[in-house]
């Protein structure tokens, strides 16, 4: 069975078992300090709901991690309630001086089958009257960036930074191809890259990309290889932002399925540290690292002893782009055993957890 149909049956079974939620509820929103490309500063992150990513609901599948889908309400939203959710939702923060707005739909920002044209248009209306925002961030596939959308966008919010971020996940296509599931090549990424380099004549646009850490079928150190390969493919190319999103274990995806029969546990926190201390070495872009889910049953773990603080650590790490302090812990022992017989032993799971 092709790994679109497997995603698939996992998809439409997790979907009828959702309780259907109104665009109300599933809108929400947060702050928080952030780095910005001006320096520290702060960040307001809007989830609106939308009918839902086109790659999720689509024949693939969708990703083999992600189950963002069920933020959604799996039908059409009108503009009007969108722009009102956005302003509503905008209106709860205090729009500091050196703000990021981060607009999060579940899908693609860019897609018009997701945010209609009108709510597109009525959301950058909002962000262009307020000074204190500098930049405006949105997510979308590579598929539905072009210039035409991109240059409306700018024209929209003439003063501010607008950013594309995109889930590369990893410059492997095989990864993308048979372990996540993407449904696009570097092929396409590079196209939307070059499009927004081409434009950085006229406006202030830049892009991000997301990489995942370890997918399902990766050992731990696979894991740690791609990770930094990846980043130096996409600073290459010519990407201005990075970050990395390690696994974390969705509700209704295939990596749920093969975590609870025991074939994949989520990346040691050791790992993630390791990747910041060697991509930070070789990176000039600025890099950031999701801390999401960081000592959980379902995120990243190490110990009870360690896991906060290192989860601290690379909070501010991120905003002071430095490389983490070495730290020990008793648990960095089976870390490092976990590491080196990873390629041995081809395994997925951190076999010293089971001893």
């Amino acid at each position: 069975m092709e790994i679109q149909d497997i995603n698939q049956e996992i998809r439409n079974k997790s979907l009828n078992r959702m309780d259907k939620k109104s665009a109300a509820e599933l809108s929400a929103s947060w702050s928080g300090e952030d780095l910005l490309y001006s320096g520290k500063g702060n960040a307001i992150f809007v989830i609106l709901p939308t009918p839902g990513c086109a790659h999720a609901l689509s024949a693939s599948g969708g990703c083999t991690m992600c189950s963002y889908i069920a933020d959604s309400p799996l039908e059409n939203v009108s503009s009007n309630e969108l722009v009102g959710l956005f302003k509503e939702n905008l209106l709860k923060h205090d729009i500091k001086p050196k703000t990021a707005v981060k607009i999060f739909v579940s899908g693609s920002f860019l897609n018009p089958d997701e945010i209609p044209h009108d709510a597109l248009v009525g959301i950058l209306q909002i962000l262009s009257d307020e000074e204190n925002v500098e930049e405006v961030v949105v997510e979308s596939r590579p598929e539905y960036v072009n210039e035409e959308v991109l240059r409306e966008c700018c024209d929209l919010i003439p003063d501010k930074i607008f950013e594309v971020s995109m889930g590369l996940e990893s410059s492997s296509d095989e990864i993308k191809g048979y372990k996540i599931n993407k449904g696009f090549t570097n092929a396409d990424f590079e196209r939307a890259v070059y499009v927004i380099k081409k434009l950085k004549t006229d406006y202030n646009i830049t892009s991000k990309s997301y990489l995942f850490v370890k997918p399902i079928l990766t050992s731990e150190q696979e894991a740690i290889d791609d990770a930094v390969k990846s980043a130096e493919y996409a600073e290459d190319i010519g990407v201005d932002r990075i970050s990395f999103c390690p696994a974390t274990i969705h509700k209704g995806t295939l990596m749920e399925v093969l975590w609870r029969r025991g074939s994949y546990q989520p990346p040691w926190i050791w790992s993630i540290l390791e990747i910041i201390k060697k991509v930070r070495k070789i990176i000039e872009i600025p890099v950031i690292m999701d801390t999401a889910g960081f000592g959980s049953r379902r995120g990243p773990y190490n110990c009870k002893k360690c896991n906060k603080k290192l989860k601290n650590m690379i909070i501010a790490s991120n905003l002071n782009q430095s490389i983490p302090e070495e730290f020990e812990c008793e648990c960095k022992a089976q870390w490092k055993v976990d590491v080196e017989y990873s390629d041995l032993t081809r395994s997925t799971i951190n076999l010293t957890r089971n001893i």
